[in-house]
């Protein structure tokens, strides 16, 4: 019995290695269970800026795949220093800069 892998476009995006997967072995891959797919998913992953996983296929799916290989598209936010930035503001410090919230909240009536 084989378990059966389909790389979404989303992997493919996020990924480099997934790209290079896809372009030397087709969109789909065999394994022979889920464990080898997760495994394969987590060499992919390592090292890389966005990991991708495997995610099960839906019982009403009609595709002959058991399983997706998929990540997130969108970026991870950076919120580098954001906690600063608040502290900074509810300290009264940063605020009434031209073009910022701060110029509005203190600048009077």
């Amino acid at each position: 019995m084989s378990y059966v892998v389909e790389v979404k476009p989303s992997a493919r995006k996020a990924n480099a290695a997934v790209g290079h997967a896809v372009l030397h072995e087709g969109v789909r891959r065999e394994f022979g269970d889920r464990s080898a797919a997760e495994a394969w998913a987590e060499g992919l992953s390592t090292g890389a800026d966005r990991p991708v996983w495997i995610h099960a296929a839906h019982p009403a799916d009609r595709s002959d795949a058991d399983a997706y290989l998929v990540s997130r598209q969108r970026q991870l936010l950076n919120l580098d220093g954001a906690y600063d930035k608040r502290r900074r503001r509810l300290r009264g410090t940063g605020g009434g800069e031209p073009g910022t919230l701060g110029a509005y909240t203190d600048g009077g009536e």
